[in-house]
């Protein structure tokens, strides 16, 4: 039981064997390809899975094996077939955790289907991406849709396209690059470039996860120094905890003849990896700030991948100067004033603000998202301003932030070096304004 949910578990076998069923994903008989639609919120992609019946989102990983559900609060019941106990190690500071094995899985994407899906499935509430994205996030799948088709991710459009593997033609272009990949233990790695510190560039091999929201991830050795300017950050959460270490830049990232100048870097805290005894030669990862400056084709069974750059590769990367970690936490009530009528307003929307209650005497009460700062980074200008840890957000630069995706408030607080941001909060029922200059993290 997990805050009241029914997890309808199967642990016998309907009427057939599961060796008698297919464990691979497929496409309708006569179809080429099929298209959905993602979501791209913080670098990740978003997309719709449902299992066994249930609708559920997950964050399309490459870095992960077997799909993982976690997070299933908002489920008044999901089914789960054959289910055994087992214990699963993630990244983080964390102990390995315990968690469920569920064979024999009824997953589809569309049109795209499974008939025998193995799930994790990880009952610790704490383990939850949804307030730091500002949606419901229920699992992480990723290496079964990769080994199955031919995957084309348009970051542009946001549309993704499983081509059936066996039928899918190249198609590359003068602005495209066709680069061999290593497929190692349901991962995909990638030849790069690094300069770090010199002008002298390092050879590395690279993980390439969609599932980290990170531009660049490097490991220290003999061979890559972390840079003298870095700031110490925390640098996501894994499933065995958080996870923390030095962000920085370095001179440029290069991917075939692909430079990205200045590039965005972090160097996880080595502790994070203790449950992983060989890395196979692996120098860090590749995350979706700059993933997402490509349109990419998968192509797992031939270890080949497309690279095409698209408009988001020359922008400049993204760096958190406030110093400020938001989160959902909750729901609360804002009254507005609009024009005289009455009546209730339900939104279909899966958000966490979905009722308006309009009142007589032109006021609107809404439900909306409670933001609240989640982590505050010690010195930085936020931090020196005094801003707190749970403080909860109100307003940014006059702007009432109940009208904005919880990216787009980030966006407001870290919009430019140089730039006064003045932020209205609510601390112990009272109301409190701060301002700071946002000033650059490496000159």
């Amino acid at each position: 039981m997990l805050r009241g949910i029914r997890i309808l578990v199967f642990l016998f076998f309907v009427c057939f064997s599961l060796s008698a069923v297919a464990q691979t994903y497929q496409l309708p008989a006569g179809e080429k390809f099929h298209k959905i639609k993602f979501e791209l919120i913080n670098n990740l992609m978003i997309i719709p899975i449902d299992v066994n019946g249930t609708q559920l989102s997950f964050v399309l990983d490459s870095g992960v094996g077997t799909p993982i559900l976690f997070n299933l609060a908002d489920q008044d019941s999901i089914q789960l077939n054959n289910v055994t106990e087992i214990t699963i190690n993630g990244l983080g500071e964390g102990d390995p955790i315990n968690a469920l094995k569920s064979t024999g899985n009824f997953v589809k994407l569309g049109s795209v289907k499974n008939l025998s899906q193995d799930i994790y499935v990880v009952m610790d509430a704490g383990i939850n991406f949804s307030p730091s994205l500002g949606i419901p996030i229920h699992g992480i799948i990723g290496y079964d849709l990769f080994r199955d088709f031919v995957v084309d991710i348009n970051y542009s459009t946001r549309v993704i396209r499983f081509y059936d593997s066996d039928t899918y033609k190249y198609r590359v272009s003068k602005n495209s690059r066709v680069l061999d990949i290593s497929v190692i233990r349901k991962k995909a790695y990638l030849d790069a470039l690094v300069i770090v510190k010199s002008s002298k560039e390092i050879p590395v091999k690279l993980l390439i996860d969609t599932g980290s929201s990170d531009a660049v991830w490097l490991f220290e050795d003999e061979h890559i120094r972390i840079p003298e300017k870095y700031y110490e950050d925390f640098l996501g959460k894994g499933l065995a905890g958080d996870i923390y270490g030095k962000r920085t830049k370095i001179h440029h990232l290069k991917i075939s003849d692909f430079i990205m100048k200045d590039a965005k870097a972090a160097f996880p805290d080595m502790e994070t990896f203790n449950t992983i005894t060989d890395f196979g030669g692996r120098n860090g990862s590749l995350g979706g700030e700059v993933l997402k400056r490509f349109n990419l084709v998968f192509d797992y069974s031939n270890q080949k991948i497309i690279l095409k750059k698209n408009s988001n590769f020359d922008k400049i990367f993204q760096y958190n100067i406030s110093g400020i970690d938001l989160q959902h936490a909750g729901i609360r009530y804002v009254s507005e004033r609009i024009a005289d009528r009455n009546g209730v307003v339900y939104s279909d929307k899966k958000t966490y603000g979905d009722v308006q209650i309009v009142l007589q005497g032109a006021t609107r009460l809404s439900v909306v998202p409670e933001i609240i700062v989640s982590g505050i980074r010690q010195g930085s200008p936020a931090h020196s301003a005094g801003l707190q840890e749970g403080d909860v957000i109100l307003a940014v630069n006059g702007k009432r932030i109940h009208r904005y995706k919880l990216q787009e408030i980030m966006h407001l607080i870290n919009d430019k070096k140089g730039k006064k941001v003045k932020v209205l909060v609510e601390r112990y029922n009272n109301d409190l304004l701060f301002s700071f200059i946002l000033k650059p993290l490496f000159e």
